[in-house]
């Protein structure tokens, strides 16, 4: 595997509704706020995905592994971090960590899987999704 160069960073704050009746954030909505940082992460990068859709490539997750560590409570300021890494011939692998802020405290670990796919087909990520991603395949 090749290790990404490119890191990037988002803020978030936990809203109340995020919280099941422990005072904690649902484990389920871990996985939204990790979504949302690699939304955001390939849009800082210049990847749409209603571009790539529209020229028959779509980018779907196939494996997440996350690792709880500490959790979130409402009103909780926190960081999701991105980078990402080429795994084998087609798979893009996003290592993502939630850390709550100020203190930098561990919440999430996580390891996503995605390919790009074109006609429900795995295929190898376009030449210019890669550059804009900073891999090469």
């Amino acid at each position: 595997m090749e290790e990404s160069t490119v890191t990037y960073n988002i803020k978030f704050i936990v809203r109340d509704y995020e919280c099941d009746l422990q005072g904690v954030v649902n484990n389920a909505n871990y996985q939204h706020y990790l979504e949302h940082a690699r939304h955001e992460f390939l849009i800082s990068r210049g990847v749409g995905f209603v571009q790539l859709h529209n020229e028959g490539i779509d980018l779907i997750v196939t494996k997440v592994e996350i690792e709880y560590k500490f959790p979130l409570r409402s009103r909780d300021e926190f960081m999701v971090t991105v980078k990402i890494q080429k795994e084998g011939n087609a798979r893009i692998l996003f290592i993502q960590d939630i850390f709550r802020l100020p203190d930098l405290k561990l919440v999430v670990r996580a390891r996503v899987t995605g390919i790009a796919t074109k006609k429900g087909r795995p295929v190898p990520p376009p030449g210019d999704l890669v550059l804009k991603l900073g891999l090469e395949f």
